[in-house]
């Protein structure tokens, strides 16, 4: 496997390579050409039935693995994804879209980020915990299948896989069929870490064949998905059968409210840096900027300067800040959500329909800003996944955190002031899983998850791992 266009032909099972039953080949796409980079096979039943079959006779001597030997394990896993990282960032460039830069500063290295962090918390995590006279003891939950979105592949994938190693599990991993390339060499890293067989296996294929089944094999019995509420309302069918534990990570709009004490010249443009990220394709991105409605002429200015400052192309130039987004499908629907912004009336202050000028082939969206959104609008109600970005004004603090928390998701949401005391107490209004306060930077520990419509469960830290795990209670374990 020395080349892109040797990838994603074999599917990893029971510690092999090994070929599908009866693969149906497709092709993958770069974003900037619009041609094919190779030909993936995609999986079926079949191919889940063996991988899950595996992970279910590698689970009891997995999870019966000393604790320090899976720390060593995962550092193992870690050192080989390192030596593999160019080429990693070569894949997700070709399949994805991601400049360069972005590809090795951000996607190869928040996968290792998150993978490090997962090994920390394993160290320090205790399994078993006297509370009175009850021992509370943490078990493995079983075999897992994990179904990620192509969007964030590697972070996405540690997010779930590590984890879920950590906890004593073992795993079959879906990726999205329009990121297979870099979840192959993933699943080679992991391979020369030397993960005993069927701990780990690696299937690829689409959500209707691959995912659902399963998400709905009896065998199965945790299922963890990042991807469209839609599709996270498909899995939690199909598990439904046995009953098994579904996480979710869905969509999100989220709120950035700009606070009048703000300070305006650096927030919009750190808004719209956040929201312009990964060419928009970022679930927690800030998607609505609500800004107090006398201030809101400023800050179409200062969002038009913002937005200008882009640099729009291939995604394998230095220069690049915004490549493509990922896939036609995904094009084809911010079209369409632009062109409904300008019909329901939202003023286009930058960017609109259609490529860059410069752009004549390649999934290109201009960076495109609204401003005076009325929150009832399409582009304000639903996720565009695409660097767009609404400016909603707002009267008042009570207006402002009203319009906020009035959306179908809640995964994120951010907050701008001078007054510390007074953003904590907007904080504490908004209906989100996260909240950022004055563009903290990352926390490791923080877990990542929504309220509503933008799923169930979380991932990352503690909460993440708790996840994969069982509570047992053995009542009586000590004398008072």
């Amino acid at each position: 496997m020395n080349s892109l266009a040797d990838l994603g032909r074999r599917f990893y099972i029971d510690g092999r390579w090994t070929e599908p039953a009866a693969p149906t080949l497709r092709d993958v796409v770069n974003p900037a050409t619009e041609e094919p980079v190779t030909r993936v096979a995609l999986g079926g039943r079949s191919d889940v039935d063996a991988a899950v079959l595996a992970a279910r006779r590698a689970f009891p001597a997995y999870a019966a693995m000393p604790h320090a030997q899976r720390v060593e394990l995962l550092r193992a896993i870690v050192a080989e994804y390192l030596r593999r990282a160019p080429r990693i960032a070569d894949a997700l460039t070709a399949e994805i879209g991601a400049p360069v830069a972005l590809a090795q500063g951000a996607h190869v290295a928040l996968g290792a980020a998150a993978a490090n962090q997962t090994i920390a918390l394993l160290e320090r995590f205790q399994f078993r915990r006297p509370r009175g006279t009850t021992l509370l003891v943490h078990e493995p939950i079983g075999v897992c299948g994990l179904i990620t979105a192509w969007n964030w592949p590697m972070f996405l994938a540690f997010l779930k896989v590590f984890p879920a190693l950590a906890a004593g599990c073992t795993v079959v991993l879906k990726p999205s069929e329009l990121s297979p390339l870099s979840a192959a060499l993933f699943a080679q890293a992991i391979d020369a870490a030397g993960v005993p067989p069927g701990v780990f296996n690696l299937v690829q294929g689409d959500g209707p064949t691959v995912g659902a089944a399963l998400a709905a094999h009896p065998e199965v019995d945790m299922v963890s998905f990042t991807g469209s509420t839609r599709g996270g309302i498909e899995v939690a069918r199909a598990a439904a059968g046995n009953v098994k534990r579904v996480v979710q990570e869905l969509g999100g709009k989220s709120a950035n409210i700009l606070l009048p004490d703000a300070d305006f010249g650096t927030a919009v443009g750190k808004g719209i840096a956040h929201c312009f990220n990964n060419s928009g394709q970022t679930c927690v991105a800030p998607t609505r900027m609500l800004v107090p409605r006398e201030r809101h002429e400023e800050v179409m200015a200062l969002a038009r300067e913002a937005a200008a400052s882009f640099v729009v192309g291939d995604p394998r130039d230095a220069h690049t800040t915004l490549g493509p987004v990922a896939n036609l499908e995904q094009f084809e629907k911010i079209q369409s959500l632009i062109e409904s912004g300008q019909a329901e009336g939202a003023e286009l202050v930058a960017g609109g329909q259609g490529r860059p000028r410069h752009l004549s082939r390649g999934y290109y969206v201009r960076p495109t800003i609204f401003a005076n959104v009325r929150n009832d609008m399409r582009i304000a109600r639903e996720e565009i996944f695409g660097p767009v970005l609404c400016i909603l004004p707002y009267r008042d603090e009570d207006e402002a955190v009203a319009i906020a928390n009035d959306s179908p998701y809640g995964l994120s949401g951010f907050i701008q002031s001078a007054d510390l005391e007074r953003a904590r107490r907007v904080a504490l209004r908004l209906r989100t899983g996260t909240v950022n306060i004055n563009d903290p930077g990352s926390d490791p520990d923080a877990p990542i998850g929504g309220y509503k419509q933008s799923g169930n469960g979380r991932e990352k830290g503690e909460f993440g791992l708790l996840e994969y795990l069982e509570t047992k209670a053995v009542v009586g374990y000590r004398t008072a």
